[in-house]
């Protein structure tokens, strides 16, 4: 997978060198002969070059709004007369929210304002909405851009293996059109996932703010990704098959789905076997790390969940069970058929990221609304839902909060809906404790918009991330 380079380095790079040779034509006497370099005329030169060189750095993070102007020390800013949503507690209305540097310090309803407005620039919300950053999950943001351009597509290793040391973050091009997209419609950050073969990688929470991808990153590994395998089975007669080369009988079909399942059943045995001998092997030398085995080590230890990527009813419980064995944290993603086993999904407590609000019904006895109704049906019967974008739609990565409002048309209830596309998804990448809601010590990434975030109709106004506000062009 590639690194792109950023704008600020291509920018930069240009314009100081630019500085840099109009600062030494400066040092050229009248007459067009260059100057003895040597001594107080070298001096000279390098100061006068300097000088410029940081005046222009200087203008260049005022100018661009570069990430590395300090956030931590800015002035205090006072959110104000906006409904507060705080997700994780009462609706303020209307409230406050006091930031210094990158954290939330107070948060209150709007008669308290005064009190903590000591010192802080006020700024007035009236009549806005203020929420916490919504989180994208099992996204593909950052690793593909155009669909007819293949140069632009980094998401997919090659081979139907294994590749659990591929770290989808690296591949993020900070670059992509796509992502001011999302965040303009309020989306903070986003996982993008890796593909490809039966364990498909690692992936990271990024944020929608940074010039590169270390400044984007807020978490990395948070996930290993396991696509598993179809479990359905093709009756289509070889005389009727599309291309009758292809076609395989059941008994074969059937012999290629156990292989998968056997084979990753073993890689999952030779990673604990690798566990458990570096464990062995801890304060000897000569033991040569594995990349591959290296990765799997977070997820054996239960410090990441594994999540499986499953659709039809077959592959969900067989995924359940393999992750029961197996003593894994597992999270559901895609999920079609996830409401047919919701109480199987609830005693095991795995969450589903659901991926398939519209997704058409698979099969004629299934109601219009099946999808519609399924995150309240998981619901009920106990499991964590949060909303994923249907299909894998790169571009509409904005339009993740009319998922969880057409759940809401159907039964689900919107103080979840919200849950599901802020604090829960925090909650299942371990950072709850820093996204995810609006209180006194988290970060400060919220944005405002004009009505409820769930209405097609509200437009965002104004967005903060880690406590600097950016731009919705």
């Amino acid at each position: 997978m590639k690194h792109q380079a950023t704008r600020a380095n291509r920018h930069g790079a240009g314009a100081l060198a630019q500085v840099s040779e109009w600062a030494s034509r400066r040092v050229r006497p009248d007459d067009g002969r260059r100057m003895d370099r040597s001594g107080a005329a070298r001096d000279a030169a390098l100061r006068t070059a300097r000088s410029w060189l940081f005046v222009f750095g200087l203008i260049l993070a005022a100018t661009l709004g570069t990430p590395f102007a300090p956030r931590l020390g800015a002035e205090p800013l006072l959110l104000t007369g906006a409904t507060v949503h705080t997700v994780s507690g009462e609706t303020l209305a209307p409230g406050f929210v006091l930031i210094e540097g990158r954290t939330i310090k107070a948060v209150g309803r709007g008669s308290d304002a005064g009190a903590a407005a000591a010192g802080a620039r006020r700024i007035e919300l009236n009549g806005l909405h203020l929420y916490p950053g919504m989180i994208a999950l099992n996204t593909r943001l950052g690793l593909t851009e155009i669909g007819a351009v293949r140069a632009t597509h980094d998401h997919t290793e090659v081979g139907e293996g294994f590749n659990p040391d591929v770290r989808s973050w690296l591949a993020v091009n900070p670059d992509s059109e796509l992502l001011p997209v999302a965040r303009a419609n309020g989306i903070s950050h986003f996982q993008p996932v890796p593909h490809g073969g039966v364990v498909s990688g690692l992936s990271g929470l990024m944020a929608l703010d940074g010039w590169t991808i270390e400044e984007m990153r807020v978490k990395a590994p948070v996930a290993l990704h396991v696509f598993w395998p179809v479990m359905q089975l093709d009756t289509t007669p070889r005389e009727r098959a599309p291309d009758p080369k292809k076609w395989k009988s059941l008994e074969d079909q059937d012999r290629e789905r156990r292989e998968k399942i056997r084979a990753l059943n073993e890689f999952f045995a030779e990673a604990r076997a690798y566990a458990t001998a570096r464990e062995a092997a801890t304060g000897l030398s000569g033991f040569p790390p594995t990349p591959a085995w290296e990765a799997m080590l977070p997820v054996l230890r239960r410090e990441i969940p594994v999540i499986v990527h499953a659709e039809e009813v077959r592959q969900i419980r067989a995924a359940v069970e393999w992750a029961r064995t197996n003593g894994l944290r597992m999270i559901l993603a895609e999920g079609r058929d996830a409401w047919r086993v919701a109480e199987l999904l609830a005693s095991n407590r795995v969450p589903v990221i659901y991926n398939n609000v519209f997704t058409q019904p698979q099969r004629d006895t299934d109601a219009y609304d099946v999808q519609f109704r399924a995150p309240e049906v998981l619901r009920r019967a106990g499991v964590t839902v949060a909303f994923g974008l249907t299909g894998w739609r790169d571009s509409l990565v904005k339009n993740l909060p009319y998922e969880a409002a057409q759940a809401v048309a159907f039964g689900y209830p919107a103080d979840e809906a919200l849950k599901g596309l802020t604090l829960y998804p925090a909650r299942l990448l371990g950072v709850e404790d820093r996204l995810g809601s609006i209180e006194p010590g988290k970060e400060a990434t919220l944005f405002a918009c004009d009505g409820d975030i769930l209405d097609v109709r509200a437009n965002l106004r104004r967005m903060w991330i880690a406590g600097r506000e950016v731009s919705l062009e």
